[in-house]
């Protein structure tokens, strides 16, 4: 029996897992921590549930429709559309075509021009149904020169793209290739923003489930520390060996493993704090609460009004996302939330329960124009080696699974596989 070896039990690795166990293949995974999931796990504490980090699924990632069972995830909704806040002042801004009951507040709101409601139009009707490929090919430029050149005003850019899609990409300059830009906007206007009723987690337990079920064996707590070029695979003090082994670490271990300097380490990273409040849930609702004054917090999400499973019954749970990765003690940022909370709703009293803090120092690798040019493919590495993460396609989760069919795939074709 052909014999394969998986290092890294993230999103990439579970998915190669399971179609190599599917086509016959005796499939190990190795992971190095006690669980699976990568960066995409949850912790449930005390009835709450603390993402590792903000996330959300998007339903139109292609990947998702492939690998994901979606009724079994029980997701949870987003409305479309957030509200803009600055000290004194909350305005909705929302999708129209999809979220017809904030027509008016949306049509109303200043914070945008009527020229940008009516280009945000345009590139609805554009997007829509642009062909992934076609998104992904062509020439290349950042998402504040692709919005400029398509005409977007100032108050656009500050108001809602630098808050909204730097929480997406984070990175608030806009920097990020315009192609992320669109592949993201095409998404959000052809699916859902969602998250399980059990957290992000939910995710990678099926997966799992789903890899386990095709015959695979995955062993956690175990670290791969080398890989060679002939399928020897060694794990501290024993060695392993295969017909071919993926590795699906994170970008900068498997760089380690392979030596293929193409993959991407330049980090984007994030802060994300959890905190609980009793009384009545905050008026945003289920919509994303943007910050059009500076990037401390980024954004805040009222998380157990999306999906009221996230925390007891008599109390709410909200997470504040700060970009990058700052230093500043547990206590200070909670402060900071709570201060920024006080500004935006002077009506209110909330007193923030810190519960969680999640650092997240590689959330996504980074993405400038050009980036997708140079990435690697998944048998860029020497020998029986083959690769299976994010940083073959692009920094999504969407990408991160397709990434493990790919390797699967191409698994399967060298070593005759069904």
């Amino acid at each position: 029996m052909t014999e394969v070896v998986v290092a890294g039990g993230g999103l990439a690795g579970l998915v190669a897992a399971r179609h190599l166990a599917e086509a016959g293949a005796d499939v190990r995974l190795y992971e190095r921590h006690g669980e699976v999931g990568g960066r995409v796990r949850s912790t449930r504490r005390d009835g709450f549930v603390f993402d590792r980090g903000f996330q959300v699924l998007f339903t139109a990632y292609p990947a998702v429709g492939r690998e994901l069972d979606l009724d079994a995830l029980d997701l949870r909704t987003f409305v479309p559309g957030a509200v803009v806040a600055r000290p004194g002042h909350r305005a909705t801004l929302s999708d129209p075509l999809r979220d017809p009951f904030s027509a008016v507040e949306t049509l109303f709101n200043r914070d945008v021009t009527v020229g940008d409601k009516l280009r945000v139009l345009g590139l609805y009707r554009e997007l829509r149904d642009k062909p992934d490929a076609e998104i992904f090919g062509g020439p290349d430029a950042s998402t504040r020169e692709y919005l400029r050149e398509r005409g977007f005003s100032g108050k656009f850019l500050a108001n809602f793209a630098e808050p909204f899609y730097g929480g997406i990409t984070l990175d608030r300059s806009l920097s990020t290739s315009r192609k992320a830009f669109e592949f993201t906007f095409k998404m959000l206007a052809t699916g859902d923003t969602a998250v399980p009723a059990r957290g992000m987690g939910a995710i990678s337990d099926q997966l799992a489930a789903s890899a386990r079920d095709a015959g695979a064996r995955i062993v956690t707590d175990e670290t791969v520390t080398e890989v060679g070029t002939d399928g020897r695979v060694e794990l501290g003090r024993e060695t392993d060996a295969a017909d071919a082994v993926v590795v699906a670490t994170d970008p900068k271990r498997a760089r380690e493993l392979t030596g293929v300097d193409a993959i991407p380490t330049d980090a984007k990273g994030c802060v994300t704090q959890y905190y609980a409040f009793d009384g009545e849930e905050l008026d945003a609702g289920r919509r994303l609460l943007l910050n059009a004054e500076s990037a401390s917090p980024n954004q805040i999400a009222q998380l157990s009004s999306v999906a009221p499973e996230y925390a007891p019954e008599d109390r709410n749970l909200l997470s504040a996302t700060y970009l990058g990765a700052p230093d500043d003690p547990d206590e200070t940022l909670a402060a900071r939330t709570a201060r920024t909370l006080e500004s935006w709703y002077p009506e209110r009293r909330l007193d923030l329960d810190l519960l969680h803090t999640s650092r997240i120092e590689f959330g996504q690798f980074a993405q400038p124009p050009g980036v997708y040019d140079g990435l690697p493919a998944v048998r860029a590495p020497e020998g029986s080696v083959y690769l299976a993460g994010e940083y073959t396609e692009a920094s999504s989760l969407n990408a991160a699974m397709q990434s493990g069919r790919t390797a699967a795939r191409a698994v399967r074709a060298d070593l005759d596989l069904q």
